[in-house]
């Protein structure tokens, strides 16, 4: 446990732990890969001629045009790859994908330890996601982890993607604390870290599911287990 600029004990009494979902509760990387190899592998096996090599390159690259969570990729493939929608290729692929995702969808270590003693502790819980609404509440409800949390803040609640101030001031807002009474916990330090300090919240980087080589987190506090917040939280109420 690190910290470029850790806050002092006393100054503050927090009152809130606010989470990113994707790569700070669950593995995103990970099981969004699995599952589009395995919709390829089952489109492949249903008819479609094409390497996986090839396909997973069309389906990646739909993607970073309209974004991870769209939910009509298959669809784009299929049309762009064939020029129309064969239904027992695309079948194939989409239960592939939900079975594979299923299988992969699970927690970072002591996810589940760390929020039931964040929670006894009296803290509030919360999270702060750039996916839409649905698709969040879905990995909460996989993860069994959907009860800790007294406020769900997504990309339909505001319109706005972190490091926007309207999700943090939303999720602030909802908790009834103010930004200095709250930790923000993140991956993405452009996203999650830049956005919550510059309305003054506490900031953890959650190193342990970064995926860009971060050097420099600019974060208060970084954490290599998400269990390491505990103490954190434990040092900043005394």
């Amino acid at each position: 446990m690190t910290g470029s600029n850790p806050v002092s004990s006393g100054e503050i009494m927090v009152k809130a732990v606010v989470f990113d979902v994707d790569n700070t509760l669950v593995d995103f990387n990970k099981w969004k890969e699995a599952a589009v190899d395995a919709a390829v592998m089952a489109m492949i096996d249903a008819g479609l001629d094409l390497t996986p090599e090839a396909a997973k390159k069309k389906i990646y690259e739909i993607y970073e045009a309209k974004g991870i969570e769209y939910q009509e990729v298959f669809n784009d493939f299929l049309n762009q790859v064939l020029g129309y929608i064969d239904y027992r290729i695309l079948a194939s692929g989409i239960i592939a994908y939900r079975r594979a995702r299923e299988g992969a969808l699970v927690p970072y270590p002591h996810v589940h330890l760390a929020l039931l003693r964040l929670f006894r502790m009296g803290l509030k819980l919360a999270v702060i996601s750039d996916a839409p609404r649905l698709q969040v509440w879905m990995r909460l409800v996989s993860l069994n982890v959907d009860r800790f949390f007294d406020v769900v803040v997504t990309f339909d609640d505001t319109g706005k993607r972190k490091p926007a101030r309207e999700p943090f001031e939303k999720a602030l807002e909802l908790l009834e604390v103010q930004p200095r009474e709250a930790i923000m916990v993140g991956d993405w330090a452009e996203r999650d870290i830049v956005g919550a300090k510059e309305l003054g919240m506490i900031t953890v980087f959650a190193r342990y599911g970064d995926s860009f080589g971060t050097l420099n987190s600019g974060a208060d506090y970084e954490i290599n287990d998400i269990l390491e917040l505990v103490p954190i939280v434990e040092n900043l109420n005394r």
